[in-house]
């Protein structure tokens, strides 16, 4: 019961969660902001919507935004939220499921490939070509925890014999790894200074450009696969550094989401004083990731040793 609770939690929290990034960013600019609840009445608007679709879309277009969100909901499944076991694990869990996220951002580049629309063809070229270099690093600190704990699996990872947390004998490891997990949400997010979500200039855009033929129920799910995404990489980082294991499952949960709702708010904050990169320097940030999580493993294995 208590990891179906989290599951349904984190997807009902998941759209309020990236507004207090608007709002942090607003606090910056002197501004109010928008009201916290604002994606939800974004959903219910796209959902009572009718979805329009050009003469020159397939059903790839169609499929684009179901298999997008059922693959970033699926990522929550298999984590370890708040402390709670997941609702389903298995060894190896973790490969599979961050080729289930490259599956969902296959078929969106396909479905803005689908449009014949060059600035859309443009966009899908740069997430593909970013996606690639973040991989990397993803997969690096897949066998720097497998090192560690000797699993593939995110309920061995946290809830295991071998728990991976900042309060323990790698913390050294532990420090290069939540920058370059940081770096790696934030590049595999859309968000600054990789991409500004905000802006509407087709040159410059790498995920809104993709998405731009898309509207009603279709958008609906994009920005909602899109939001679960985020969650589950700030839920990652969270249980990173979250340094409490707690026998109080509701006290699990208050600590596990305070260090989220942090996460967001550092996002915020980056985004306020850190203007986007040019294009030229966007693949030199993100190979930085890869960079730290390689000295993290050879590290790793002068420890072992």
């Amino acid at each position: 019961m208590e990891s179906i609770f989290s599951f349904c939690f984190a997807v009902l929290i998941a759209p309020f969660l990236p507004v207090v990034i608007q709002k942090v960013k607003a606090f910056f600019a002197g501004k109010q902001g928008p009201p916290l609840l604002l994606n939800y009445y974004t959903l219910i608007k796209l959902l009572r919507k009718g979805s329009v679709y050009s003469t020159s879309t397939s059903f790839v277009f169609r499929m684009g935004p179901i298999i997008g969100c059922a693959t970033s909901m699926m990522m929550l499944l298999f984590f370890p939220l708040a402390g709670a076991a997941p609702i389903f694990s298995f060894h190896g869990d973790v490969i599979i499921l961050f080729y289930l996220m490259g599956l969902g951002r296959f078929f969106t580049i396909l479905a803005a490939l689908d449009t014949a629309s060059p600035f859309e063809g443009m966009g899908a070229a740069r997430e593909a070509f970013f996606s690639t270099l973040a991989e990397a690093a993803v997969f690096g600190i897949l066998v720097l925890f497998f090192r560690l704990t000797g699993s593939l699996s995110f309920a061995e990872f946290f809830t295991g014999n071998n728990i991976i947390n900042l309060i323990g004998a790698h913390t050294a490891l532990l420090i290069l790894v939540i920058v370059a997990l940081y770096i790696v949400m934030l590049t595999e997010n859309s968000r600054v200074p990789v991409d500004d979500p905000a802006t509407h200039l087709e040159l410059t855009m790498i995920h809104e450009v993709m998405i731009l033929d898309h509207s009603g129920p279709d958008l609906a799910l994009i920005e909602l696969g899109a939001w679960f995404k985020l969650l589950f990489y700030s839920s990652f980082l969270a249980k990173i550094i979250d340094p409490f294991q707690l026998q109080n499952f509701w006290l699990n949960c208050l600590c596990f989401y305070a260090f989220v709702l942090f996460i967001y708010i550092t996002i915020g904050t980056v985004e306020s004083v850190t203007a986007r990169y040019k294009m030229n320097m966007v693949p030199k940030f993100i190979l930085t990731p890869f960079a730290l999580v390689f000295f993290a493993i050879i590290f790793t294995m002068e420890l072992i040793k």
